[in-house]
């Protein structure tokens, strides 16, 4: 009797067939949250495995060796990976409007990402609000102009640490300075820079009634994703605050990056199990929609 051998390439193209109607698996992300570290305990226990702090408690320059090194071993024996940290800058120092010094800033930020890179944070969220407030009547387009130079300049620094920056729209009630996703986003495209990109924060959209589709409008460069409930800016579920139409915009964009709560809490042992809870199930309801 004759075997048949059906020729290799022939077999490869009816797997590679058979592949292309097989379902691909869906990225769904990951919730973080901003809290202190002394709460990386009950944060774990709620569910999250990311936190995000401050720069100026965890790497700032103004921090001696000594508290930071004290900083490192705690993030060392954390529970949860600190992923992020925010506020970049007090209101002391200027990042946009006329009273701006260049060198200062980048010299700073290369401070704050040298300690970041040690303690393996990766992601610094420029929100700033003081920081980047400008006079009032002061040139607008001058001052983003200026501002896009700026970020370059960080972005570089950024670079020379394995930092990514993700700017944050910020709504008219903490800046008067980009207080949209499509404003940011300008910003983004403008500095051109593999290391400064997009924090689309949901809070301050709902705050400034920014429809979903800013951020389908700016999918590609958006690494970042920050969430709380409008009214009091307080956790996922305690004012029952829909997300979904903003999760769908996440998901039609192919958002391949984390949301984390920002908000704020009276009750941390009750809203943070809470949010978890909560906010888990919308995005699996939204990532099961067909």
């Amino acid at each position: 009797m004759k075997l048949k051998f059906v020729p290799v390439l022939a077999l490869f193209v009816a797997l590679a067939a058979l592949l292309s109607f097989a379902p691909s698996k869906e990225y769904i992300p990951q919730i973080g949250l901003v809290a202190p570290i002394d709460q990386d305990s009950l944060v774990y226990a709620a569910g999250f495995r990311m936190i995000g702090e401050t720069v100026s408690r965890m790497v700032s320059p103004a921090l001696s060796e000594e508290q930071f090194k004290q900083n490192l071993s705690r993030m060392k024996k954390a529970k949860c990976k600190v992923y992020l940290c925010n506020i970049l800058f007090t209101g002391k120092i200027k990042i946009a409007g006329p009273n701006v010094n260049d060198a200062r800033v980048v010299a700073y930020v290369d401070s704050v990402f040298a300690r970041a890179q040690q303690a393996n944070i990766p992601f610094i969220v420029l929100g700033s609000g003081g920081a980047r407030r400008i006079p009032e009547g002061y040139d607008a387009q001058k001052a983003q102009a200026d501002f896009v130079v700026l970020c370059r300049k960080m972005a570089v620094a950024a670079q020379k640490h394995g930092i990514m920056i993700a700017i944050e729209n910020l709504n008219s009630s903490e800046t008067n300075f980009l207080n949209t996703v499509k404003s940011a986003a300008e910003v983004v495209r403008a500095v051109n820079h593999p290391n400064f990109k997009l924090n689309a924060d949901i809070f301050h959209m709902l705050r400034e009634s920014e429809s979903p589709q800013s951020i389908i409008d700016a999918k590609d460069i958006l690494v970042h994703c920050e969430i709380a409930e409008k009214q009091n800016r307080s956790f996922p579920g305690v004012q029952g605050e829909d997300f979904k139409p903003y999760l769908r915009a996440l998901r039609k964009a192919k958002y391949k990056g984390n949301v984390f709560i920002e908000g704020n809490t009276t009750s941390p042992r009750t809203d943070i199990p809470l949010a978890f809870n909560y906010l888990t199930k919308q995005i699996k309801e939204v990532y099961a929609e067909r």
